[in-house]
């Protein structure tokens, strides 16, 4: 199509149309793409593609959200509606039906959690991963909702949905943490808790310092072969700036014992973990690197006196923050008190 010339103009030299393209911010703070999301949605369907071998490698994931259904029990009301963010295999809906998890003596039959809550939404954006566990004998005690999401980065529902959102293990692959932690705080109603463990801090130190190690010394450099994680230090800061209130931060270590570094890798790419970082280098490690890195793992980190073994460390970090509601207890102004603590502790 030939552009109009107005005739106003005199006349000129007509010329091709060509319509130029400009590079323009898109609306909001600019975020930084660390993983692909779209390669991660690809590891976790695959992984999902063989349930007998995904679910005996849910050894961590289970006994997480174990601990995190624990700190409910602390939490003295109902739960109508909850979210559980990034359920991958719904593992928090199967600890949330286990019997005797308080760790009260005098309570020792306590029934399952999940009896305090009315409809439980599992969101995860792989939907076979989500549906892998979905005839399993645990969905009868529990009313779950399985939800498939475009992108966990995203959430599609209603400002103050919620009495409450649970994420385990999945929030150390999104990329922008501080806007999703914002839309975690607007679809909970007032005065309700987000409840979350992800991965964080040295998280697998072992593995990371041996594989440098060995490429450094068989290549010369040092390759992306494991994801980058938050520090515990940032976590209340994040949740601090997406509008949570009454922070509850705390670091716990759980080391798990392999036969061989390979075998580590393997269980991490059967888990769907396997690295997602944007840029990393293509296709396996070189077979010099591997042998490398298992016998700095075992010189650096084995056990002299043990059975040969070799651990690995899983830093979760835990995290409680609450939306903000009328009702909700505030801390005093400052110059308030009545008690000077330099008295109390000079008593």
């Amino acid at each position: 199509m030939r552009p109009s010339i107005s005739p106003f103009w005199p006349t000129l030299r007509r010329r091709p149309f060509l319509a130029r393209q400009y590079a323009v911010q898109a609306a909001g703070a600019p975020s930084l793409q660390v993983f692909n999301r779209h390669t991660k949605y690809l590891q976790k369907e695959r992984a999902a593609r063989d349930p007998e071998a995904s679910r005996e490698v849910d050894y961590i994931r289970d006994e997480v959200a174990g601990r995190l259904t624990e700190r409910l029990l602390d939490i003295k009301r109902d739960f109508p509606r909850v979210l559980d963010l990034g359920a991958n295999a719904c593992n928090i809906a199967k600890a949330l039906t286990a019997a005797n998890v308080d760790p009260d003596l005098a309570k020792a039959e306590s029934g399952p959690i999940g009896t305090r809550i009315s409809a439980l939404t599992a969101a995860d954006s792989s939907p076979a991963m989500l549906h892998r566990d979905a005839d399993l004998p645990y969905n009868a005690a529990i009313d779950v909702r399985r939800e498939v999401l475009g992108d966990e980065e995203f959430l599609p529902y209603e400002a103050n949905t919620f009495d409450a959102v649970l994420s385990s293990l999945s929030l150390h692959w999104i990329n922008d943490l501080p806007s999703l932690l914002a839309q975690v705080n607007n679809v909970l109603k007032p005065d309700c808790p987000f409840v979350a463990a992800m991965l964080g801090g040295d998280t697998l130190f072992e593995l990371r310092t041996s594989l440098q190690l060995a490429e450094l010394e068989r290549r010369g450099g040092v390759g992306t072969h494991t994801s980058p994680l938050a520090d515990v230090r940032d976590v209340g800061g994040l949740l601090q700036r997406a509008g949570f209130q009454l922070l509850t931060v705390d670091v716990d270590d759980i080391v798990v014992s392999y036969p061989s570094a390979s075998a580590l890798m393997v269980d991490l790419q059967t888990m769907g973990e396997g690295n997602a970082v944007l840029g990393r280098e293509m296709g396996p490690l070189h077979r010099d690197v591997l042998l490398a890195a298992e016998g700095i793992y075992r010189e650096l980190h084995g056990e002299a006196d043990g059975d040969g073994s070799l651990p690995a460390t899983f830093r979760v970090i835990y995290m409680i923050g609450w939306k903000e509601g009328p009702n909700q207890a505030k801390p005093l102004e400052r110059g308030t008190g009545r008690v000077n603590l330099k008295d109390v502790l000079e008593g």
